[in-house]
């Protein structure tokens, strides 16, 4: 596991590792002197006060004091983190899209910032992994999009193994790269290298197409995979069907 930590960072450096972070998909911790504001479903202002940020890859950020367990505020899973720098403070927003709802944390001052490349061995072990997503894929292929034929799992190529590969109705080669948690920009551009190695290796013939499978992408991910003329389909890794509120994704 990487960490990068920094102490007593100026805003702008802390706004640089906090953007790689997000891109890298991090767990970030952020301690400091901040404000919170809350809007959306109801309203919450707290003023100046010595508070920890947590902001998890699955889009969720939480708020915590000096006491209790609870976080004082809060965002579910789902959300989009973005950092920048205004008027002197760092302001870190967590943005749900549906419903509508807006964390906005300010850091006058900034004591400790943490980013950490975790990954849970557990989770192996969990139910809604990627073995778990690919097997419902093996098994309802209508769920990547009607026609669609899985060939082969793990085929191999220049840029590693690919999750699942297939055709689809037209005859055309289709890369289906697995992800069991919302991801990032990483992910796109992963599965755009396996698109571009399994097009050198096959030249000249039909476009190959790319599908990322995800319960959901941030919004820098969406605008990517319409740059690079990717496609992308939400399924829940644990029951393999698109999850609650995908369309609003």
């Amino acid at each position: 596991m990487s960490v990068t930590t920094l102490h007593r960072p100026a805003h702008r450096d802390a706004l640089t590792h906090l953007e790689d972070a997000f891109q890298r998909g991090d767990l970030i911790t952020v301690f400091g002197r901040c404000t919170v504001e809350y809007e959306g479903r109801a309203s919450s202002s707290l003023g100046p006060g010595d508070r920890l940020l947590l902001l998890k890859p699955d889009g969720s950020a939480l708020v915590h004091t000096d006491e209790g367990r609870t976080p004082v505020n809060w965002q579910p899973p789902g959300c989009d983190h973005f950092a920048s720098v205004r008027d002197g403070r760092l302001r870190v927003r967590s943005v749900r899209r549906s419903p509508e709802e807006l964390l906005d944390v300010r850091f006058e001052r900034v004591t400790h910032l943490a980013a950490y490349d975790v990954t849970d061995p557990d989770e192996l072990d969990l139910r809604g992994s990627e073995a778990d997503l690919k097997e419902h894929v093996l098994a309802h292929p209508e769920r990547i999009e009607a026609g669609f034929e899985p060939i082969a799992t793990e085929r191999e190529t220049t840029a590693g193994p690919m999750d699942v590969f297939g055709e689809d109705d037209a005859g055309r080669p289709v890369v289906v790269e697995l992800k069991r948690r919302r991801v990032g920009p990483d992910a796109v551009g992963q599965l755009r290298r396996y698109v571009d190695a399994l097009d050198r290796e096959l030249g000249d013939g039909p476009e190959i197409r790319g599908v990322l499978v995800a319960p959901s992408v941030t919004d820098r991910a969406a605008s990517l995979l319409d740059e690079e003329g990717l496609e992308f389909v939400a399924l829940d890794p644990t029951t393999g069907e698109p999850p609650d509120g995908a369309e609003d994704d």
